[in-house]
């Protein structure tokens, strides 16, 4: 396991939380600096990056045919490396935009909980290839829990709850290392399918991802809520192939949802029956911690604690957790060694 001092990290270093859907970076001493899409915008006839990031996010579903738009991460993982590259280096110099330079900053990068050790060096390679001088790489699930403010060095149990947009992780943390864990694709990207599918079956219209996810955030729940929140979505009709506009309501949503939560319910139980007693004793006391953009849906912490049994929180600011998390590490790595993944560990492995 690599040994670090104070002095391991300087003040130009960053954190990077790698996301499916949006990448966040958080720059020592300044914090939370880029928070966008993971999409880039490429003109296939040039092979050239044409957008990066929100710019790039508005052009999808709008372009001619030489221009692709694409998400170069596929469920936490690289699936398009050369545009990841491409992408992270547009971060890593936006953050550092109007700093003086003489090298490549260290970057600490969260990735989703059981990747593997090729997934793992290739999200390091991107990092190296795209400026950084060294790139540390760290779960999800430890840096939200670290950024949530959570005892992950302490001799208790913290059970944690990331539901980001390609994946989710759980995991039961304790004395600086991961006890259990377990990592599912019902995420964000999944309750998008959800809701696209269920306007399908249910209305026979077509939808785009955008606009599923727009009505995911505006009116999505998986609980009955005291009042009744609906929202107007225009698609094309199968039947005629018009474009028509229906009335989604937040049942509509719940009801949709509903199949992926009780997925996730079960992986959740799985990873309980892996945790040793005296730790979910701790669990039972201290509860559940959610983080991510899920960890927004109306209702979530509700009925999670109700088929648990366990009380559940959201974390302070759910979206940015994991990137302050490793932000937090970059300020101070020394007490979060033994968490990162160890590059000889990585190439020994492989």
């Amino acid at each position: 396991m690599p040994k670090f001092s104070r002095n391991t990290f300087f003040s130009s270093d960053i954190a990077i939380d790698l996301g499916t859907a949006n990448t966040l970076v958080y720059v020592r001493g300044k914090g939370v600096v880029i928070n966008e899409p993971s999409v880039v915008a490429v003109n296939d006839k040039t092979n050239q990056v044409v957008a990066v990031g929100k710019e790039a996010k508005m052009m999808l579903g709008k372009t001619p045919g030489h221009i692709r738009v694409v998400r170069p991460l596929s469920h936490g993982v690289i699936s398009d490396f050369e545009v990841t590259e491409e992408m992270l280096t547009y971060f890593i110099n936006k953050a550092q935009a109007g700093r003086a330079r003489l090298f490549g900053p260290r970057v600490v990068i969260g990735v989703p909980t059981g990747v593997t050790n090729v997934q793992s060096r290739a999200v390091r390679d991107a990092a190296r290839n795209a400026g950084a001088r060294e790139a540390f790489i760290l779960e999800e699930p430890v840096a939200g829990a670290i950024g949530a403010k959570l005892p992950v060095t302490e001799a208790v149990g913290t059970m944690v709850l990331d539901i980001g947009g390609g994946t989710t992780d759980i995991a039961v943390i304790a004395l600086k290392g991961v006890v259990a864990a377990k990592s599912s694709h019902v995420a964000g990207d999944r309750f998008n399918d959800n809701i696209i599918e269920f306007v399908r079956s249910e209305f026979k219209l077509g939808i785009g991802e955008r606009t599923a996810e727009e009505v995911k955030i505006s009116i999505g729940a998986v609980m009955p809520l005291s009042e009744t929140f609906s929202r107007s979505v225009r698609g094309r009709d199968f039947a005629t192939g018009l474009p028509r506009e229906i009335t989604l309501t937040d049942a509509h949503i719940r009801e949709a949802l509903m199949p992926s939560l009780d997925s996730l319910m079960e992986t959740m139980r799985e990873v309980i029956e892996a945790t040793p007693p005296e730790l979910l004793s701790d669990i039972l006391e201290r509860g559940v911690t959610v983080f991510g953009g899920g960890a927004l849906l109306r209702g979530l912490p509700q009925i999670l604690a109700k088929m648990l049994g366990v009380p559940v929180r959201v974390a302070p600011d759910p979206l940015t957790a994991v990137v302050r998390g490793a932000g937090i590490v970059t300020e101070d790595p020394e007490p979060f060694a033994d968490f990162f993944i160890d590059e000889e560990d990585i190439l020994s492995e492989a």
